[in-house]
């Protein structure tokens, strides 16, 4: 059951991105405004079931991202308005900051390798989309800092050594404190 829920979340975020961004000229300015829509109006539609699981914001961001690809869009251009939406949708939906954070910067790094599109960058780019999200609705952007960080190293470990060092060079240089996180993390 939850399988089908999870397919249906996936499948209803693809065709409700595509929707929004076909005929739109500039998909990048157009993204986080449609992500956080079809976030929110999903959210909706599965209840609190979807507050609770960290699949539902993986879901999201999977969703989101093959959408973009449908409408001929860039997926690296677009992950950082993509996450940030998410994220954006998941917090003004009251679910929590850590969750949304966690399940929307791991799906990105699993949906880049799966694409075959730069990891690295898609690093730096979900976890400044996830920041700004969480800035956006006011939460806190530290936490939110630590938790994308932490996330994204995590899940590049699991994905591979190789990956996992390019995620390192790419988020020290292109996150703001990456590196204190970072080194805090490797003496773990």
């Amino acid at each position: 059951m939850v399988f089908s829920i999870i397919s249906r979340l996936v499948n209803g975020i693809k065709g409700g991105i595509t929707a929004s961004l076909k005929g739109v000229a500039d998909i990048s300015s157009s993204i986080v405004k449609a992500t956080k829509d079809v976030t929110i109006n999903t959210l909706k539609e599965f209840g609190e079931f979807s507050k609770e699981a960290l699949d539902v914001p993986a879901s999201l961001v999977k969703g989101a991202l093959l959408g973009v690809g449908e409408v001929g869009a860039s997926v690296i251009k677009a992950m950082q308005g993509v996450v940030r939406g998410v994220v954006e949708g998941l917090l003004e939906k009251g679910v929590d900051q850590e969750v949304a954070v966690k399940g929307a910067v791991s799906q990105s790094l699993h949906s880049a390798k799966e694409l075959g599109i730069d990891i690295g960058e898609t690093a730096v780019e979900s976890v400044t989309g996830a920041v700004n999200g969480v800035k956006q609705i006011g939460g806190d952007t530290v936490k939110a800092t630590k938790t994308a960080v932490i996330t994204a190293l995590k899940t590049a470990k699991d994905i591979g050594k190789d990956v996992f060092d390019t995620v390192v060079e790419s988020l020290e240089s292109g996150v703001d404190g990456a590196k204190e996180i970072i080194a805090a993390f490797k003496e773990e």
